[in-house]
């Protein structure tokens, strides 16, 4: 199996395109590599093609006037980025940033390629359509929670999310309060009410669980 054959592997939706779509895809497209802390687009800049990721994690997230940072989603492995996606449809520049977590691995359509897809290809369409709507019905699930749910709640969640399993985590106040789009003061004030019911300990950028039943038991009320 080629290599291009690989990749097209990866996204159930490209494996059902017409082989004369696959042509067109295979021979216009480019498989770009770039290393863990690289800005893959910024607010201002338009989109000169639409990524689909191969490897490694992309953080979208949104920086106001302020300074205060908000992560909108993650990009993964065998994923797209809605917002690439809304700015090549609606001829917009980016409203928000991308940064590579990890070192990636990405396949970059061109603009031009990509048009002439979703014009010409009903399968193509239905692929950028469907991660398109899954990924808004997400964003649509955070604003609530930011919107309507508690913060001790959802600082609850997050950490047990972050801990994978463990009893340790590594991460600073400010990263969990850009997580969660607050302030760095407001998780603070909530860690230290963790800290003296005996939850959690926590240091400089390390966080160790304690008492994990309790803290599934706070993530869990609505």
């Amino acid at each position: 199996m080629s290599q291009e054959a690989e990749w097209i592997d990866q996204f159930a939706g490209l494996k059902r395109l017409p082989p004369d779509v696959v042509d067109i895809l295979m021979r216009n497209s480019a498989v770009v590599s770039l290393p863990s802390g690289s800005r893959i687009y910024g607010p201002g800049q338009a989109p000169k093609s639409y990524l689909l990721l191969l490897d490694g994690s992309v953080r979208v997230q949104q920086i106001s006037e302020t300074g205060r940072e908000i992560v909108l989603y993650r990009v993964s492995a065998g994923e797209s980025c809605a917002l690439t996606t809304a700015c090549l449809m609606g001829y917009e520049d980016y409203p928000a940033e991308a940064i590579a977590e990890t070192d990636i691995h990405a396949v970059a359509i061109p603009r031009t390629t990509f048009e002439e897809l979703i014009a010409r290809s009903h399968e193509f369409r239905r692929f950028v359509f469907t991660a398109f709507s899954t990924r808004v019905t997400n964003l649509f699930r955070i604003i609530e929670e930011i919107a309507f749910s508690r913060m001790d709640i959802r600082l609850a969640h997050k950490i047990l999310e972050l801990s994978h399993g463990a009893d340790d985590v590594t991460s600073t106040q400010q990263q969990i309060a850009s997580e969660l789009g607050t302030a760095r003061e407001v998780v603070s004030r909530i860690f230290a009410e963790f800290q003296r019911r005996g939850w959690l300990a926590v240091t400089r950028g390390h966080i160790k669980i304690n008492n994990r039943p309790a803290l599934e038991r706070l993530a869990s009320e609505h």
